[in-house]
């Protein structure tokens, strides 16, 4: 257990370091910020995460916030390959119906609305539809590898992918509710 005084030391001290060290991967400061204070909380919460036998609480701090700072990366990856992906499907009309894939400036804004609509009603999908939708088509991961990440059985990880799509279809007007 922490002493709470101690723990207002250590973090006056080390919070700086976990902010440079989580802003040097997401080249963002607020949310390097995020990250150290999440770093912060845990310590907090379960202070057997360090093991002082493996290196100074500096160093654990440190590679704690560059380790979630490129969680959050590789997540925001995902959220734009979605979005991508997403406007791949629009621009193919897989997603949304027939859309045009001419370059010419109309076009593009017109795609463009229909993958802002797509994600909003992608974003009405329950969070464990949305994101078996996101890691199948926005990070390209298969049922089983959906299934693994999310740990569920793998016809789980399937329904959630299919309702996720009925649903965001549904909210679009393109088909009929699940």
């Amino acid at each position: 257990m922490w002493d709470p005084r101690e723990f207002s030391e250590t973090y006056s001290r080390l919070a700086p370091l976990a902010v440079r060290a989580a802003e040097r991967v997401l080249h963002d400061r607020a949310a390097a910020e995020d990250v150290a204070q999440d770093v912060f909380a845990t310590l907090w919460e379960r202070p057997g995460t360090y093991d002082p036998a493996r290196g100074s609480l500096a160093h654990y701090v440190a590679m704690v916030a560059r380790s979630r700072a490129l969680d959050r990366w590789r997540s925001r990856q995902a959220s734009d390959a979605a979005t991508e992906r997403l406007g791949h499907d629009v621009a193919l009309g897989t997603l949304c119906g027939p859309g045009q894939t001419s370059g010419d400036v109309d076009d593009a804004i017109v795609r463009r609305a229909r993958v802002a609509a797509s994600i909003g009603a992608l974003r009405q999908a329950p969070l464990e539809q949305r994101e078996a939708v996101l890691l199948a088509y926005g990070a390209g991961l298969s049922a089983r590898e959906v299934a693994r990440v999310t740990a569920v059985p793998v016809g789980t990880a399937k329904s959630r992918i299919r309702l996720g799509l009925i649903r965001t279809r549904c909210v679009l007007g393109l088909g009929e509710a699940a």
